[in-house]
């Protein structure tokens, strides 16, 4: 075999063949991507009608967990969750995860054993069904160019949704385009430390080699949500906080470079 064909041979992502790597883009495009549009529509609505019906976290655990896991069977990813024993079902915790890909909320939001509610940011309630899906759950939106309207909403939200749910931030703020662990914003540690919830690390690892963040180069893959010890607030500040928070979900991920 010449380079040149043994390049073509294994140039595709991760060394697959590229025929292989072709026939399923094609799969991507012409199956995957309409059935999840249609599927992630038709969820919204029915979650809509289970939190009016039966109840708001019936309708983010079990319409939304199930939202997540057919598309997470229809890519296919496999994920595995490492730590489970550092959750307390009835404990309210804030979580905190790095971000690479669309498919971390994907993963997180079928697989991690939490009645998880997002802090969203506002734009997303105007996607068609899914934003008054994410609304009627008790997913918090906020308006980031507001701080203190942002701080009420979180505050109102946790009196609403009561004990046993995980409130789920990304503090880098954006998807990592490189994979490196960004800078935590201080947002979620603010919160942590004036209502007294315990930090929940999660490190997120192989969802950007199914799908990079800001492309549609869609793979098959393994994710694993590694799960920390929660970090008490105690006496510490926010700063402590997020350092301890952001060494956590480092110490999980693959040996990469971290900026900042």
């Amino acid at each position: 075999m010449t380079h040149g064909q043994d390049t073509a041979a294994k140039g595709a992502p991760g060394g697959a063949p590229f025929l292989l790597v072709f026939i399923y883009r094609v799969y991507a495009w012409l199956i995957f991507f309409p059935v999840v549009a249609i599927w992630s529509f038709l969820c919204g609505w029915m979650a809509v009608l289970a939190a009016v019906v039966i109840s708001p976290s019936f309708g983010s655990r079990v319409v939304g967990g199930t939202w997540a896991r057919v598309i997470g069977w229809l890519t296919p990813i496999r994920v595995r969750v490492e730590g489970r024993e550092h959750i307390d079902p009835d404990q309210t915790y804030v979580v905190v995860c790095n971000h690479v890909s669309q498919y971390d909320i994907i993963s997180v939001y079928g697989w991690l054993p939490l009645d998880l509610r997002w802090v969203m940011k506002q734009e997303l309630r105007k996607l068609p069904g899914i934003g008054i899906a994410c609304e009627k759950v008790g997913h918090i939106i906020v308006d980031r160019s507001n701080p203190e309207a942002a701080k009420r909403s979180i505050t109102d939200a946790l009196e609403r949704i009561g004990d046993g749910v995980g409130i789920l931030f990304f503090p880098e703020g954006t998807r990592s385009l490189d994979g490196r662990l960004r800078p935590f914003k201080s947002g979620a540690f603010r919160l942590a430390e004036e209502q007294g919830l315990p930090i929940l690390p999660v490190s997120i690892v192989g969802t950007r080699e199914v799908l990079p963040a800001k492309t549609f180069k869609l793979l098959p893959g393994k994710v694993r949500l590694v799960v920390h010890p929660p970090i008490a607030p105690g006496d510490r500040s926010a700063t402590e906080l997020k350092s301890l928070s952001r060494d956590a979900v480092a110490s999980g991920l693959e040996a990469l470079p971290r900026q900042g």
